[in-house]
């Protein structure tokens, strides 16, 4: 049977490809030590956990909650920004909560997307940045990912040449996969030029708390005028150790938040009241919890690229984000991302992400996610080690992977 119009727009899910190799090793026996999916492993702060037990045992909180979120929880998200950022937000027309950013891009897409209009989209980048439009009718138009000097002048390219005018600009820093870091300057010309070509400005900073320098990532939002044309996503996924969760944020220019707001009250109900409490407490916390979390991704960090390294594949130090971005050893790039993926499972017991799961250009790439503990990540670069060691000789054996199917 034809597939349907809104999945014949989406590439195959490159990832599940990889998790099917894995499921099968493991079923097999093997300890595959899993450094793919951005699934934190660390444990939600028991007071946060104590807090959804507290509420929970109400009956009162059992029944439908409200989409945008309760006015609490949208004050706390309020009071993050004022104490982070220095940025005021009003929670009650600049905040909304959602069902992690994920959900808040996607039904962003939904509310200001019309078939056939055009958004300007990183690549490489987080899928939903792309296919959230996709599945709108939307077009996508591929820009750089380096947030310096050679930013722009392709973003240019892309302006003078889009037709119809593109309608948005998605950024995304600290960036998923590439762990790129934006500075304020930057941010500064990103909304000279968004206000310059009337455009509008979705970020994603998912990674704010997750970083390894001395320097705090900023928002754009801090930027004057940005909020006459720009919504921010965030997330306590990994701030919060909370991806089960699912409680992200968008917060921002009143239009665009009351365009989303409308959208998603056709939509859900929002998230479980009592889990919206808890959110509550944890944005009102001391910040001591996402201090522990961002100093043990810096020692698995600090462990993932000295190990790897020394087996023999280097791997930059990411600045922030929970992932490091690496460049497929020369020896096989030809092979591209996917298949060398899935060599690791097979090979090495080592499940990774392919780059060109999140779009074309990453495809000389893998992103490694920080979530195994040290000795998991030590043992990984064993096997690497053991791995790249016999490459030469019984690679010549190896049958395409995709052949076997």
């Amino acid at each position: 049977m034809e597939e349907f119009h809104k999945v014949r727009r989406l590439p195959p899910y490159v990832f599940e490809q990889v998790n099917r190799l894995k499921a099968s090793a493991r079923a097999g026996g093997a300890d595959i030590i899993d450094l793919g999916m951005g699934n934190p492993d660390l444990p939600t702060p028991q007071a946060i956990v104590d807090k959804l037990c507290e509420v929970v045992r109400d009956p009162r909180t059992h029944r439908y909650s409200s989409s945008k979120g309760i006015p609490g929880l949208r004050r706390a998200q309020a009071a993050y920004y004022a104490r982070r950022f220095g940025v005021k937000l009003n929670p009650e027309t600049q905040v909304v909560a959602t069902l992690g950013s994920k959900e808040g891009f996607a039904n962003m897409a939904q509310a200001i997307t019309a078939p056939g209009d055009v958004v300007l989209c990183p690549n490489p980048t987080y899928p939903i940045h792309a296919f959230g439009f996709l599945m709108t009718g939307g077009v996508i138009r591929s820009i750089s990912v380096e947030p310096d000097e050679t930013f722009f002048p392709p973003l240019e390219r892309a302006i003078r040449h889009s037709i119809p005018k593109p309608i948005a600009l998605i950024i995304n820093y600290p960036s998923n996969p590439t762990a790129h870091v934006a500075t304020l300057d930057f941010y500064k010309d990103v909304v000279a030029f968004a206000k310059k070509h009337d455009i509008v400005i979705l970020s994603d900073l998912a990674y704010s708390e997750i970083y390894f320098g001395d320097t705090p990532p900023p928002s754009v939002l801090e930027v004057p005028g940005a909020m006459d044309n720009t919504v921010e996503f965030t997330s306590m996924s990994k701030t919060f150790s909370m991806p089960g969760w699912r409680m992200g944020f968008a917060v921002g220019n009143e239009r665009l938040i009351s365009a989303l707001t409308r959208v998603k009250s056709y939509l859900d109900y929002g998230a479980f009241t009592p889990i919206q409490v808890a959110a509550t407490h944890a944005l009102n916390g001391d910040g001591s919890d996402i201090a522990e979390v961002r100093a043990i991704y810096k020692r698995r960090r600090d462990v993932l690229v000295e190990s790897f390294g020394k087996a023999g594949f280097e791997v930059p130090p990411p600045e922030a984000t929970m992932f490091a971005w690496a460049k497929i050893p020369e020896k096989f790039r030809h092979l591209g991302s996917l298949e060398f993926s899935k060599l690791l499972v097979e090979k090495a017991d080592i499940a990774v992400a392919p780059g060109v799961g999140f779009g074309e250009l990453g495809d000389d790439y893998v992103r490694i996610a920080l979530v195994e503990n040290e000795h998991r990540i030590r043992q990984a670069a064993r096997n690497l080690k053991k791995f790249l060691s016999a490459a030469d000789d019984t690679l010549h054996n190896v049958i395409s992977l995709n052949a076997r199917r």
